[in-house]
């Protein structure tokens, strides 16, 4: 929905992509926020998360040593420490938006699959599913940076939507709750789903995997110029940057050849099925 040509890098073409600070951070503050549950509910203190900063991010560089590239001109680790000290703080924040010692998370980084009529398989990692007495279901993303304004909150729910048209199917129950909690500003927006809501979701996946379906089969990936194009990795390529983008490693017919709804080829494995996957700090 971003941009097409971006997927078109990302998940056709795989360019590689640099790691960022943000994205970083925001890894790293999930980890935190996901073990501290490891702990007795009277230990789950800011304190106690904060110190868990360092531990997670030893781990992270354990599993992923590229990301060392990102304080390589840090000698004497200024702002490595400038960094982990804005995660502890983001971390600390937490605390003031939820009481985890009242919380026993059901599932945590949660993965998901499901497979809707059509065919199309869709899956994604929760930060946190929440489970009532009652059975009532809450879904909690967590989120670094800040909350969008109100007129573009209807983006960050699609992703929450997305998680509970899968627990719906999964477990036959709609979510009585979904809940953005954004540690970079302090706000919590929550959302009711109704049936109606997971409806117009699925319809509207089924209609963004007919275009990519499309797109696929055309080779006609078309940027989609917004702000966010002054973060993107793939400028050199990009023809709004005046690059030229890679020969495209599918085979091609000519858009008017292609008929709805018959597509033989599909930006994944064909063993895998055609798929939609949502995850992210």
């Amino acid at each position: 929905m971003q941009c097409p040509l971006l997927y078109r890098f990302r998940v056709i073409d795989k360019l590689p992509e640099k790691p960022s600070e943000a994205a970083t951070r925001g890894t790293l503050v999930h980890a935190v926020l996901e073990r501290l549950f490891d702990s007795p509910a009277a230990e789950r203190t800011a304190p106690r998360a904060k110190a868990l900063v360092p531990g997670q991010w030893d781990r992270l560089l354990a599993s992923k040593p590229e990301l060392a590239g990102l304080f390589a001109g840090d000698p004497d680790g200024e702002r490595l420490a400038g960094w982990l000290g804005e995660a502890e703080r983001l971390v600390e924040r937490w605390f003031s938006l939820e009481d985890p010692t009242r919380l026993e998370p059901a599932e945590r980084e949660m993965f998901v699959e499901t497979e809707l009529d059509s065919g199309l398989r869709l899956r994604g990692v929760i930060d946190r599913v929440d489970v009532a007495p009652t059975g009532e279901v809450r879904i909690v993303d967590y989120k670094t940076g800040k909350a969008p304004r109100p007129e573009y909150a209807e983006g960050a729910l699609f992703q929450m939507k997305f998680y509970a048209l899968v627990i719906t199917r999964l477990k036959k129950v709609v979510p009585r709750r979904l809940q953005l909690v954004y540690l970079g500003s302090g706000d919590v927006l929550t959302y009711d789903p109704v049936p109606a809501d997971l409806e117009r979701v699925e319809h509207k996946l089924l209609a963004l995997w007919e275009a990519i379906r499309l797109a696929t089969e055309t080779g006609e990936w078309r940027p989609r110029p917004t702000k966010l194009c002054g973060w993107c990795d793939h400028q050199a390529v990009c023809p709004e940057f005046g690059g030229t983008p890679p020969v495209y490693p599918l085979l091609v017919r000519p858009a008017g050849s292609v008929e709805g709804g018959q597509g033989r080829m599909e930006p994944v494995r064909a063993e895998a099925g055609p798929t939609v996957a949502l995850e992210g700090p």
